[in-house]
């Protein structure tokens, strides 16, 4: 027979989220709070990234030394964190709602909490799931396995290389190429301009001189044994071979919710995340998400602060607060990409502002919120334009105008 083991709260994930949920709860003495990570170390993605960009304006700080900052802070808080636990499924067949079999060193165990917080994260889709065909050649990295590679373990990746995408990560991923001594041939995105700011494309062409080949797809990878190009398509439709021996897959980022759908929970057909209302409350009673499972994928920054939002719901709850109803739909119109939280209870007072991602640029934009052709809200995003792969932010001070018996409220864009 198996032994249950009670704790009060666990986290799943040791990323920004999981690791600044647990330090709010633990030093809120909610009890015995354990964060439970997979990985041989806590910290998230940030431990593989080298780069600044971390931390604040007055105290920045590299991924490594954050993920460092984040780890010691739950733990001086009193919270216990767990690596290379993975957490595998739900008891469907407990009572609780909330007792889950893991596996580590010591074996398959199980845990029953009072709440639980998934902060399990996102990833990268890989070749694979991009249906790029070809060969299985060796050289073949997403940017998580790039930087792991080449931060982590200090191992070589070639000595061309072929960065696909455009956005923020892939001009670090192109970055960390070229720290680890190997020649970024060409960026290459099927989207009409890179998705990051323009003096980072500048800066790449012209101090590094890497060419941004937009409006081209990768449609095969050649090489047996080692990659020895990838074949291109332009718009015109015309072919090109890029001779390289590495290629890497960044950004299309998808949450990693495969312990959100086993548990059966709610899931955001925008965000293909969780869904969770105003408190960051699932469908299940008693479980709560916060961070990239929710939307994938925002700064750690993000992540970090949903996760302390996270744990003032959980306090609440763990003091004997109602469970709220999940709530109205919250659903978006195009451009729009995506919205989290993405369920709206009047009953389940909001704890932040709603975020956004927008598909096509949006200039001097006006965000409205509908119900039934009622109009609940309007909202300005600034004098600017929006781009969109930055995020957005939609207040939440509408919530008391949505009918709980009404259709889906609709964000859309004016």
């Amino acid at each position: 027979m198996t032994t249950v083991r009670r704790i009060d709260v666990l986290v799943a994930g040791a990323g920004p989220a999981g690791l600044a949920a647990a330090a709010r709860l633990a030093a809120a003495g909610a009890g015995r709070v354990e964060v439970l990570e997979r990985e041989a170390q806590a910290g998230g993605v940030p431990r593989y990234c080298a780069h600044g960009g971390f931390g604040t304006l007055t105290h920045p700080l590299t991924g490594p030394r954050y993920a460092r900052r984040l780890a010691e802070a739950a733990e001086y808080a009193g919270a216990v964190i767990r690596t290379g636990v993975t957490v595998l499924d739900w008891d469907m067949a407990a009572r609780s709602g909330t007792v889950l079999s893991t596996v580590g060193a010591e074996g398959l165990r199980t845990v029953e909490a009072r709440a639980v917080v998934l902060a399990t994260g996102a990833r990268e889709r890989p070749r694979a799931a991009r249906l790029v065909p070809g060969t299985r050649p060796a050289g073949v990295y997403t940017t998580g396995e790039l930087q792991q590679a080449v931060h982590l373990f200090g191992q070589r990746i070639g000595t061309r290389a072929v960065v696909v995408g455009a956005d923020d990560v892939s001009y670090r991923a192109a970055d960390t190429v070229r720290a680890a001594g190997a020649e970024v041939v060409a960026l290459v995105t099927e989207h009409p301009r890179a998705r990051t700011g323009p003096a980072r494309v500048r800066s790449a062409r012209l101090r590094h001189l890497v060419p941004l080949l937009t409006d081209t797809t990768v449609t095969e990878l050649l090489g047996r044994g080692r990659l020895s190009g990838v074949r291109v398509r332009h718009r015109d439709g015309r072919t090109t071979v890029l001779p390289c021996d590495t290629v890497v897959f960044t950004g299309d980022f998808v949450p990693d919710h495969e312990l959100a759908r086993r548990g059966g929970l709610a899931l955001d057909p925008g965000t293909r995340g969780p869904a969770v209302g105003a408190r960051l409350h699932t469908s299940r009673p008693g479980v709560f998400a916060a961070g990239n499972v929710l939307h994938a994928a925002e700064p750690a920054g993000t992540a970090a602060r949903e996760g302390g939002r996270a744990a003032e719901a959980v306090l609440d709850f763990l003091a004997g607060g109602p469970w709220p109803d999940h709530g109205v739909p919250l659903v978006v119109e195009a451009p729009l990409r995506w919205i989290a939280p993405n369920r709206i209870a009047p009953t389940a007072p909001p704890t932040g502002p709603h975020l956004l991602r927008t598909d096509a640029p949006l200039h001097r934009a006006v965000l409205y919120v509908r119900q039934d052709g009622r109009l609940l809200h309007r909202e300005r995003l600034g004098p600017g334009t929006a781009p969109p792969h930055r995020t957005l932010t939609l207040t939440a001070r509408w919530h008391d105008r949505v009918d709980p018996e009404g259709s889906p409220v609709r964000v859309g864009v004016g």
